[in-house]
């Protein structure tokens, strides 16, 4: 009779536990997906220093790029938006910033590093804002450094293009 007593107080613990979990898990929200799609404006090649349509974002995430895509890494100086889309069209992560402090620029940096053959970061005076990060057909815009959001942008839309290469 006690053993079955404490087969039924585990049944009842573990069947609550379980219980437990399903609602903790059912309240957890998802992180939420605050990029913006943008609409494809095709992926044609150009000559350097061709001109193009304009582009229907800011940054560009699609469009009129040149035949050579830029090295993945991380940069000083701006690099023209027509080599960089040539970068997203092959499943790369465009980290771009302006007017941010050093300690930023260092936070985005060290992140950079972590995909070595995914990502490019740059300045980029043209940005509306301070933080921004392209994919194919995608950008997110940040006023302040945000690594969870950042790093979801990057798992989500790394390689989601029409010559998916990166790494």
């Amino acid at each position: 009779m006690k053993r079955n007593f404490w087969k039924i107080i585990m049944g009842v613990v573990s069947l609550a536990a379980v219980i437990a979990l399903i609602v903790w898990l059912g309240g957890q929200a998802a992180p939420t997906d605050s990029s913006e799609k943008i609409s494809i404006q095709g992926a044609e090649h150009i000559p350097v220093g061709a001109a193009h349509p304009s582009y229907n974002s800011n940054p560009p995430t699609s469009g009129w790029h040149y035949s050579e895509p830029a090295s993945w890494g991380i940069y000083n100086r701006e690099l023209s938006d027509e080599q960089v889309v040539h970068n997203l069209e092959h499943g790369g992560i465009w980290i771009s910033y302006k007017d941010i402090d050093e300690e930023t620029r260092l936070k985005l940096e060290k992140l950079a590093y972590r995909y070595p053959k995914s990502a490019i970061l740059t300045p980029r005076a043209k940005n509306d804002g301070k933080i921004s990060l392209a994919a194919w057909g995608r950008v997110l815009k940040l006023e302040a450094f945000d690594e969870g959001l950042i790093e979801q942008f990057i798992k989500k839309y790394r390689n989601k293009s029409p010559e998916p290469l990166a790494r």
